[in-house]
């Protein structure tokens, strides 16, 4: 398959790497709006990556695919450009930066009639995946609580913050999207606090850099998703489901940054992870994999638009909550 590279940041230069491996890819056409970014990766990454001069020459070049891992503003037009081409995309979180715009771009996509893979990773982690079915299995008997949290070492800069469109839909969608996939059940009503105690920059953009949301979801089951870009212990993303018959729990693992004051003592024994590329490497693998199969009419979408938006309206309900001080319904936000 001829793969076409959108972004080549951050995560960019990790799907590079991850692409350039899977033998599924014989191309990678990788373009940036810094041409040089994109040589950079390219060059590092090498056989079988190319950087291009511009988003338009991939398309040019022909594409099966496209993967768009540039900042979230150009997320809605690139994914349009990938429909209009009739090129399935696989596309990081958000498709775009509020409700109006994400419909606009599903209408796009269903009369284009490709697939968009959104990049919710944690739906490819080995242990969420054994949440969910614990969970759906009725193995854990009926749910009452699930807890998950997304705590990042150190904040981002600055110049990110002012367009990441706050903490609940930049960190917390991602807990709200594993809620959500891992019971099966939808939310129906949502309380968010949150509350600054680091740099000033993030009251000066009107965020904050802790949060706690309450869901409530269609069955009463309760979750609890926390927040914060200050965890100096190191990154951590747990993912807990607590039943009537048992409770299990995703991400405690020797790298896990918590100490305990009680029982084994010396746990846990191995390095926090650093940030995202490390605790989710295998997740972000398999989650590639199973793109280039949607691609190629070999598998069913895991997690399309529709779930995007879902998790979006969860975010969205959560900052009109923690703005206004009481609860907020999904319906509310829904309209």
């Amino acid at each position: 398959m001829r793969v076409g590279l959108l972004g080549a940041g951050r995560i960019g230069a990790l799907h590079a790497e991850t692409l350039a491996g899977l033998a599924a890819v014989d191309r990678l056409l990788i373009a940036d709006a810094d041409p040089a970014r994109a040589r950079q990766v390219a060059a590092k990454v090498g056989e079988p990556a190319v950087a291009m001069p511009g988003v338009a020459e991939v398309f040019d070049a022909g594409v099966d695919a496209v993967v768009v891992a540039a900042p979230t503003f150009a997320h809605a037009e690139l994914i349009g450009l990938a429909a209009r081409a009739g090129v399935p995309v696989l596309c990081e979180k958000p498709v775009a930066p509020d409700v109006a715009g994400t419909r606009a771009v599903l209408d796009q996509v269903a009369v284009a009639g490709v697939p968009l893979q959104v990049g919710f990773q944690r739906r490819f982690d080995a242990g969420c995946l054994a949440v969910r079915e614990a969970a759906r299995s009725g193995r854990l008997g009926w749910l009452h609580t699930v807890r998950s949290c997304t705590s990042d070492p150190t904040p981002p800069a600055a110049s990110y913050l002012a367009t990441s469109g706050g903490i609940f839909r930049d960190c917390g969608v991602h807990d709200f999207d594993a809620v959500r996939w891992v019971t099966g059940r939808e939310v129906v009503s949502v309380f968010a606090t949150g509350a600054n105690r680091g740099a000033d920059f993030f009251a000066a953009m009107d965020d904050v850099d802790t949060a706690v949301t309450v869901l409530t979801l269609d069955d009463g089951t309760l979750a609890v998703c926390t927040a914060t870009r200050y965890n100096g212990a190191g990154y951590d993303v747990r993912l807990e489901a607590c039943g009537s018959a048992g409770t299990v729990v995703a991400g405690l693992d020797e790298h896990s940054p918590l100490v305990s004051t009680s029982g084994e003592p010396g746990w846990p024994v191995g390095q926090p992870y650093a940030g995202f590329a490390d605790r989710f490497r295998d997740a972000y693998v398999a989650q590639l994999r199973t793109f280039l199969d949607v691609a190629a009419g070999r598998a069913d979408n895991p997690c399309d638009g529709a779930e995007a938006l879902e998790a979006l309206l969860v975010a969205e309900a959560a900052d009109r909550s923690w703005r206004e001080g009481r609860p907020v319904t999904v319906a509310e936000v829904r309209q």
